[in-house]
């Protein structure tokens, strides 16, 4: 009888429930990490098509998208600066310039929006002409930088500001303990994390810039702001889910954040690669949203970066009001019935005035 009773000193229904749910967040993260990135295949990726006469760029588009597994969603292009005006601002991730006046055609990647689809790309460019008996030649319209390996750097980046973002968070909660947070408490930590959100957005820029570590070029300013927008965005979000469910947000967060977000941001490979799934949801979670906006900046003159701003705006915004609104409803429903007069001490005391 002493062991059962220590059991369930030790191991009380709500340290059972926790323990349950990360084990859930665990085999969730194995789920979505392997389901992502264990089989990595291009699938309709954007791609242009130039050829000197609307008939030969028809058919080479046909050809194009009749290739097995349909790794590319081929389209007519104008001519090859369209071609590369169209790469800048993220409207295709290639394009194939074709040569009428000779056997080698001409192959435009963006090896700065994922070194991996370029490669890819450049695979099925090479089979898919090989088959025609010509050859390509590989131009790289945005080039990765030497100190960014596969493209990687700017992922990071942003994991890191996403890190800083829910940890900030957490602890401010974790550190009140079990006490209710008022609407003041409320303003005070969103206070603080727009502090700590700027200062890593300028530390994560400097040190990921050309003075420190040389990894991403771009806009110092650029990569800061975003970088503050990113760490508030997460921050507000993962507040507003421990005032919603208690320590329990912390786990929500994470599995927003880490399980469905880090894999699904087209960071160790660009969004045409991964899994449906994953596709739809990367563009629409923090980390994505990020990744996008940074290398738009770092490699595309910061070209087609306002969706993910907006969405990143959009969590920040939700976070902000539930982070503010659900510790103010439930001061009111505390302080309610003392108002409205309706306990039993208030009805005595108006019973005695009228008598």
């Amino acid at each position: 009888m002493r062991f059962a009773d220590e059991f369930r000193s030790a191991v009380t229904p709500r340290a059972a429930l926790l323990v349950i749910g990360v084990l859930a967040l665990q085999l969730l993260f194995i789920a979505s990490y392997v389901g992502a990135l264990h089989d990595p295949k291009p699938k309709d990726v954007p791609f242009g098509v130039v050829a000197p006469a609307p008939a030969a760029a028809q058919q080479v588009e046909q050809r194009l998208a009749r290739l097995p597994g349909s790794p590319l969603d081929p389209r007519v292009v104008a001519d090859e600066p369209t071609a590369r005006r169209q790469i800048m601002d993220r409207k295709i991730d290639g394009a194939l310039v074709v040569d009428p006046r000779g056997s080698k055609d001409t192959l435009l990647v963006a090896s700065g929006g994922g070194t991996v689809l370029a490669s890819a790309l450049e695979t099925l460019a090479t089979k898919a002409d090989g088959a025609e008996r010509r050859t390509v030649r590989v131009v790289d319209v945005a080039p990765a930088s030497a100190h960014d390996f596969d493209g990687l750097s700017a992922f990071y980046l942003v994991v890191g500001w996403c890190v800083g973002g829910y940890l900030c968070a957490s602890i401010m909660s974790i550190s009140a303990g079990s006490r209710p947070t008022s609407p003041q408490r409320a303003a005070i930590r969103l206070g603080a994390m727009v502090l700590v959100s700027v200062v890593g957005g300028i530390g994560g820029s400097l040190i990921i810039g050309e003075t420190i570590l040389g990894a991403l070029p771009g806009s110092f300013w650029g990569l800061a702001g975003l970088g503050a927008l990113v760490t508030f965005a997460v921050g507000a979000i993962t507040l507003a889910l421990e005032e919603l469910t208690g320590i329990v947000g912390i786990g929500l967060a994470v599995l927003l954040i880490v399980v469905a977000g880090n894999p699904s941001a087209g960071g160790a490979f660009p969004l045409p690669m991964l899994p449906p799934f994953w596709q739809a949801i990367g563009p629409w979670l923090p980390p994505g949203a990020g990744t996008w906006a940074a290398r738009s900046l770092a490699y595309f003159q910061g070209h087609d970066i306002t969706r993910s701003l907006l969405v990143l705006s959009a969590w920040a915004v939700v976070g902000v009001v539930l982070t503010l609104l659900v510790p103010a409803v439930r001061e009111r429903r505390r302080s309610g019935p003392r108002r409205g007069g309706g306990s039993t001490e208030d009805g005595a005391t108006h019973v005695g005035v009228a008598s």
